[in-house]
């Protein structure tokens, strides 16, 4: 007897009529037309089912905080930093873990059931941190919810800022962060990431590196973080976000970093949504885009994957966790309009991130978890363009999630009728 039985999926690879069976919260097998006894059947018809969204880059210690003490009327990253610094004496535990919590219920209904947050260590209190902690706690088993040691005012320019974030990783913080394009000089930049990378290989850690977040060509710290990774071993277990300086980078320098980036193993993530915002404020016309290299990141073999970074908080005042949504802002920001390129933008969002966030069981194939999403639409450019309804979401099997489908009705002549956003065959 299987626990759960969906039948008549399309899959992301464009497989249609296709069974899934699950039994004992993993998938038993993935076949056409299979009819078998399960405890609960669903008839997808004809829609597409997805492994659930991951977001390889988010900041959940300031989710949901926009407008404390106030508004980012600049729009500007620094002028974000500046207003977190303002906030952070104001903080305080219960809130940090309601306003988290309030978000993790909004990811868990658009399918996003993985998470990468970034949370700041450079108070020596670790208030973020605790918080975060018990966030992960409470979420378990619905949310996997991974945690970034992150030294948002720079580990080396903050006064003990190693001893804290080391501390951080202590009370169990997953991963090793960085900004080094925030600290005093370009050259305390390279090494903080020298030290982190150390720091990282000596407790067995994962590395994911604000890196080169600034619309300043010059800064190229992914190019020390490529070769730290390479020196130390570490190949495969690094990330870099962000990335943003490459869009600024003359080509010829470019064209000898990718190649490096690629044999070093470092995967990228690109912040769609918050990098076309934030970057490029100081240029006048024509202004960059601000978001990395993607397409040419992908074409020297680099894993690329998308992340929301922020949503309601002194970064960004928009966002409600759609992971699509990020989608679909990437491909037009990177200019990926072909049909390889938008389903190459959907990949950034659900396998390329997994991969980032070295997620185990994640996919569709039996013996993967049984963790995906069912999304009104039939296909995945299809999912992006109208940024489907997330009709179902499963976690390990088990529902945790539905939406009603997205139905509308137009009342013009002498009967209602309904409106579907496809164009029939």
């Amino acid at each position: 007897m299987l626990d759960l039985l969906l039948t008549n999926a399309t899959l992301p690879d464009g497989r249609t009529g296709m069974s899934v069976a699950v039994r004992s919260g993993r998938i038993a097998e993935i076949t056409p037309g299979l009819a078998a006894p399960a405890h609960e059947t669903v008839d997808a018809r004809g829609c597409l089912l997805a492994p659930h969204f991951c977001d390889p880059h988010f900041h959940m210690d300031a989710t949901l905080s926009y407008g404390l003490p106030r508004v980012n009327e600049s729009g500007t990253l620094l002028e974000g930093i500046a207003l977190w610094g303002e906030l952070k004496p104001l903080l305080k535990a219960e809130d940090l873990i309601a306003r988290a919590l309030a978000y993790c219920d909004w990811a868990v209904a658009r399918g996003l059931l993985a998470i990468r947050s970034h949370v700041d260590t450079s108070d020596p209190s670790l208030l973020p941190v605790e918080a975060m902690l018990e966030v992960q706690r409470r979420v378990a088993g619905v949310v996997d919810l991974q945690l970034v040691a992150f030294p948002q005012d720079g580990v080396l320019r903050t006064p003990g800022g190693l001893d804290t974030l080391q501390r951080a990783l202590d009370l169990g913080v997953d991963i090793v962060g960085g900004i080094p394009h925030f600290e005093r000089t370009m050259a305390e930049g390279a090494a903080s990431v020298k030290l982190l990378c150390e720091a990282a290989a000596h407790r067995g850690k994962l590395v994911d590196m604000h890196c080169d977040e600034t619309d300043d060509p010059l800064s190229r710290h992914i190019e020390t973080l490529a070769f730290e990774t390479q020196r130390l071993g570490l190949q495969g277990r690094v990330n870099a976000s962000h990335c943003t300086s490459m869009h600024g980078m003359d080509n010829y320098y470019v064209s000898k970093l990718l190649p490096l980036v690629a044999q070093s193993g470092v995967s990228v993530v690109a912040n769609p949504l918050i990098n076309i915002t934030l970057q490029g404020r100081h240029d006048g016309y024509p202004r960059r885009r601000g978001m990395t290299r993607v397409p040419e990141l992908l074409a020297a073999g680099v894993n690329v994957a998308f992340g929301h970074d922020c949503v309601m908080d002194p970064w960004y005042g928009m966002g409600s966790g759609d992971m699509l949504e990020v989608a679909h802002m990437g491909l037009h920001v990177a200019q990926m309009t072909s049909q390889a390129g938008i389903r190459a933008c959907f990949d950034a969002v659900t396998v390329n991130a997994a991969k980032v966030m070295h997620l185990e069981g994640y996919g569709l194939a039996p013996g993967c978890e049984a963790s995906f999403v069912l999304l009104q639409a039939r296909d995945v450019v299809e999912a992006i363009r109208l940024r489907a309804a997330r009709l179902h979401v499963w976690k390990r099997g088990r529902l945790v999630a539905s939406t009603a489908p997205v139905l509308p009705q137009i009342f013009v002549g002498d009967a209602p009728r309904t409106v579907e956003f496809v164009q029939k065959p």
